[in-house]
């Protein structure tokens, strides 16, 4: 994904297969910076589409009030949505005064579907078909391949048997996985999948002939938590899991970093103690103390109540999240993962060291709690990359 700002829609004579030109999935302003003559057409489908996303069903009428676009040039979008199966008409609304009822427009939800990829699971890969809202209607999952198994080839089979599982256009393929991924989708480094400097997102287009979206998973879930959850415009999503990542959003934009590793937090070392041994060297990295695997043995062999154990945890990620809630002025911090856990002991040390550890008048009120979008997130994340490259839709 990159910065700057909202994905364009299609143009006027580009269908859902176009190519997306970016990546980052942001809510934009309705009514924002000045938009030049070119890409004005592409500019005002994404606003008929985003509008109806969030707001629902409406008349003409009302999404020109709400646009700000004339009735004719509403009436032109439309015609052209509906035409490529967009946009659909929902019947008239009621009404109690006389005068002609007025015919009411939405998404057609049901008009293309989305494949999602999950590759950060611990022990499986997870893939879903969506509709256009994120309602997810196909979910299956398949074990992961380990590290001596063919992980591309397995990628490449289960995306396409997902695609063709699909029963309508495929509007686009959306894929969060762990490791550090650049602007157009290579894996940069993914020591959990055994990838280094692989071209994932080609590798997919080559083979599914659909656009494809490839983004690290924590940066898709915080898309998922801020399109579906209500996140606010400056967060942090935790993510939980084989490893540990996560996925930051300043004003409502992403943030990527000039190496494609913001967020990368799990070898951050938390501790001047000692403590566990890291997969990548160290001792007392983040990762080491508070990944799912990590995090399980140490409460198995634990001779210390388990609630002592989520405590000293939580405590080691407040310790990592503090510099970063001070320097981004974040207001809230949200955890992915197992909610038995992350949600209870551990999330309360998190909040309480933050608050320890930053400026106490600012930050006292930052709030740390559980994601609401379940295990599926990265899936969710994945569908909102894909509407917002191919649509302009977040």
């Amino acid at each position: 994904m990159s910065t700057t700002g909202v994905q364009r829609g299609p143009s006027a004579s580009s269908g859902a297969g176009a190519e997306p030109s970016s990546k980052t999935a942001v809510r934009h302003s309705r009514h924002g910076a000045k938009v030049l003559p070119e890409h004005a057409r592409a500019h005002n489908r994404s606003l008929v589409l985003q509008t109806l996303f969030h707001d629902g069903a409406m008349s003409r009428a009302d999404l020109s009030r709400e646009t700000g676009l004339t009735r004719v040039t509403i009436s032109d979008l439309v015609a052209e949505l509906i035409a490529d199966g967009f946009v659909a008409e929902r019947g008239v609304r009621e009404i109690s005064r006389p005068g002609k009822p007025a015919i009411l427009v939405d998404l057609d939800h049901e008009g293309h579907r989305i494949v999602g990829l999950d590759l950060s699971g611990t022990s499986s890969f997870v893939g879903g078909v969506l509709t256009l809202d994120g309602t997810i209607v196909v979910r299956r999952e398949i074990p992961h391949p380990g590290a001596d198994g063919d992980v591309v080839g397995t990628i490449l089979a289960f995306a396409h048997e997902l695609v063709d599982d699909c029963h309508a256009p495929v509007l686009g393929v959306g894929v969060g996985t762990p490791g550090v991924v650049d602007d157009a989708g290579v894996v940069v480094t993914a020591p959990n999948l055994g990838l280094d400097g692989f071209d994932l997102e080609g590798a997919l287009r080559d083979v599914l002939h659909v656009p494809v979206v490839v983004a690290n998973d924590a940066n898709a879930a915080v898309l998922a938590e801020y399109t579906f959850g209500g996140a606010r415009d400056d967060v942090m999503l935790v993510k939980v899991g084989r490893g540990v990542g996560s996925g930051l959003l300043s004003g409502g934009r992403p943030m990527i970093g000039s190496r494609f590793a913001a967020g990368e937090i799990g070898h951050v070392t938390v501790a001047t103690d000692g403590g566990p041994k890291c997969s990548c060297g160290k001792v007392g990295c983040l990762e080491a103390w508070i990944s799912v695997p990590s995090l399980t043995t140490r409460l198995a062999e634990a001779a210390a109540p388990h609630d002592d154990v989520l405590r000293d945890a939580g405590e080691r990620l407040g310790i990592a999240l503090a510099p970063v809630v001070g320097a981004l002025d974040l207001s809230e911090v949200i955890l992915s993962g197992p909610a038995d856990l992350l949600d209870g002991p551990f999330a309360a040390a998190t909040a309480e060291t933050l608050r320890t550890r930053t400026l106490a008048k600012i930050h006292e009120g930052i709030r740390v709690r559980m994601t609401a979008q379940g295990e599926d997130i990265v899936l969710r994340g994945a569908a909102v990359m894909v509407l917002s490259a191919q649509l302009g839709v977040s």
